[in-house]
């Protein structure tokens, strides 16, 4: 994450050893992710039920990706466990609000000078993708005007683009823009007993 280089005092956690996530169909999965984003699966195992678990390597040499395929899994629900914001084509359809617990998307890093490549690479290899999203803390009162393409009126802090994989995965590709400091910290942080005063004032 962008800004001064801060080091944990309490545990030396040196990235993510892997996310672990769920898919419909392993094979189209693995397609995707090696074929199409070019990582490398790199181990795979199969459970007595049936079930199996498939590990993908990056390709930075620190972070890995995973994914679990049960024989009994139920299918995610738009607005629950899967995001909603965004249609087959990947046009804006409405909020992104998901289940508490579930994971809303998974943002990949890219350096800034390769991320509008990167937006023709993916259309090339057909994949449905949003235009480049400019996130500017200004425009982030109202959360709609920062999800207009290539606005940038205000202080940009990353750069973005969208995309889904096979399973409905809302992925993203992203580029910190600035350097963070102590005023970007700025807002209290809501509680359980916020949400249920929200909660309560939208069934009154």
């Amino acid at each position: 994450m962008a800004g001064t280089r801060y080091t944990n005092p309490e545990f030396e956690l040196r990235g993510f050893n892997h996310l672990a996530l769920v898919c419909r169909d392993m094979q189209e999965t693995v397609d995707f992710y090696t074929g199409v984003l070019g990582m490398k699966l790199v181990k795979t195992l199969e459970y007595a039920n049936g079930g199996q678990h498939f590990f993908f390597d990056m390709g930075n040499g620190r972070d890995g990706i995973a994914f679990f395929w049960f024989p009994d899994a139920p299918e995610g629900i738009p607005g629950i466990s899967r995001h909603q914001g965004y249609d087959d084509a990947m046009q804006r359809t409405g909020n992104s609000v998901m289940a508490q617990g579930t994971m809303h998307h998974l943002a990949f890093d890219v350096a800034p000078e390769k991320i509008d490549t990167y937006l023709v690479k993916l259309r090339e290899k057909g994949i449905q993708v949003t235009e480049i999203v400019n996130h500017a803390t200004s425009l982030h009162g109202g959360h709609k005007a920062d999800w207009e393409p290539h606005r940038d009126d205000g202080d940009v802090f990353v750069r973005s683009l969208y995309f889904k994989d096979p399973n409905g995965i809302v992925l993203e590709f992203a580029t910190w823009t600035t350097t963070f400091d102590t005023s970007d910290v700025a807002h209290q942080p809501k509680t359980a007993a916020d949400l249920v005063a929200a909660q309560e004032t939208v069934t009154v």
